[in-house]
């Protein structure tokens, strides 16, 4: 990441920090929790570090292991943990030292044992600013959109290649293995950083979050693949479904609807916008068709660093669209004792309107093996 992309972000949190009224901020990394705000605010993309961020510095704390990643990735100052000495107890030490009064952390990525015995230590005031990352990493600048464009053509071009090795008798485990490996051979660093690709076949595509079995695929199956890439740390979220052999009639016709449902919801996509509002489009086509009660999860969600990050558009979600959202726009069809589909891309905020990052032409079902 260019540094000057990271000095730039630092400057917009020392202007939340000083409408919050915080002398410093404070972000901790353990064992990979909250690494995604680290990469983004100094970085370094390391599982345990910490920051401290004030007025005229940016710190870096991490231990041995990363003392040559930490200086290549990011350019704030560099401290190296001692060994034996925890991280939360160094950097007690480290604002204590520095007479700050009031100190901005994160609750909802910290555990509740580190604040209540160490940072409490510090004689300072801790202020929860849990929203200050999460405010700046919502709209991304076009490296961040155009990573996760990338990302989609690295997964779209994974999934074509896995599909052609598609048979019957194939297990939805050999399958998600081939599009991982597909999706690294086609120059991204990896999947999702922390979930498993959804791979549901037959009855189980009824099941929203399945993960793959060593169920085999059978003749007649619909299979649903939600999936994504990751490119620069920045990843695409994106779902299809194929028949294997010959599609049933059934799946055709919910499939159509689906993708009636996402193309109708997308084309009301622009800053402004109520979550609620590009949500009910979506459900209205869904509920027209007779299948209200079988859509039963939200219609999408920002993503980026995270694969589910704000804003959300959904039945409940208050947000409202700006320029610079990524959202995943993604109706789906459950059965019990059936099964059901899914089809989802991902959509940047323009100021006039969206663009899909991840090319939409393919929603259709595909009939492959």
């Amino acid at each position: 990441m260019q540094f000057d992309v990271i000095h730039g972000r630092v400057n917009k949190l020392r202007e939340l920090m000083k409408a919050k009224g915080l002398d410093a901020f404070v972000l901790i990394v353990t064992e990979g929790l909250n690494s995604e705000s680290c990469h983004y605010i100094s970085g370094f993309r390391g599982s345990s570090a910490a920051l401290v961020i004030d007025a005229s510095r940016e710190m870096l704390i991490t231990d041995g292991r990363y003392r040559t990643q930490a200086a290549l990735q990011s350019p704030f100052a560099l401290t190296i943990q001692t060994q034996g000495v925890p991280l939360p107890e160094l950097v007690v030490h480290i604002v204590t030292n520095s007479g700050y009064r009031s100190l901005g952390f994160e609750s909802e990525k910290i555990y509740h044992a580190t604040v209540e015995n160490t940072l409490k230590k510090a004689k300072a005031e801790w202020k929860d600013a849990s929203a200050l990352i999460p405010s700046l990493r919502r709209v991304k600048a076009e490296v961040e959109a155009d990573a996760v464009r990338q990302a989609g053509v690295a997964a779209r071009k994974a999934y074509d290649k896995a599909l052609s090795e598609v048979r019957v008798g194939m297990m939805e485990v050999e399958f998600e293995s081939r599009l991982s490996y597909e999706i690294k051979m086609a120059g991204a660093e990896k999947g999702w950083s922390s979930n498993d690709f959804i791979v549901v076949s037959g009855e189980r595509g009824a099941m929203c979050h399945g993960r793959a079995t060593q169920k085999k695929f059978e003749p007649g199956d619909t299979v649903t693949v939600d999936f994504g890439a990751m490119v620069n740390g920045y990843m695409c979220d994106i779902t299809r479904n194929f028949s294997v052999g010959k599609a049933q009639e059934k799946a055709l016709e919910i499939d159509k609807i689906l993708v009636e449902a996402h193309r109708a919801a997308a084309a009301v996509l622009r800053p402004g916008v109520s979550g609620q509002e590009v949500d009910a489009v979506a459900r209205k086509v869904i509920a027209a068709a007779g299948y209200e009660k079988n859509f039963v999860h939200g219609l999408g969600h920002g993503l980026g660093l995270e694969v589910h990050e704000a804003p959300r558009l959904s039945l409940v979600s208050k947000d409202i669209l700006v320029a610079g959202d990524v959202v995943t726009i993604e109706p789906g069809i459950y059965i019990e004792g059936w099964g059901g589909l899914r089809v989802e891309d991902d959509y940047l905020i323009t100021k006039s309107g969206s663009e899909c990052l991840t090319q939409s032409d393919d929603q259709n079902l595909k009939a492959v093996g």
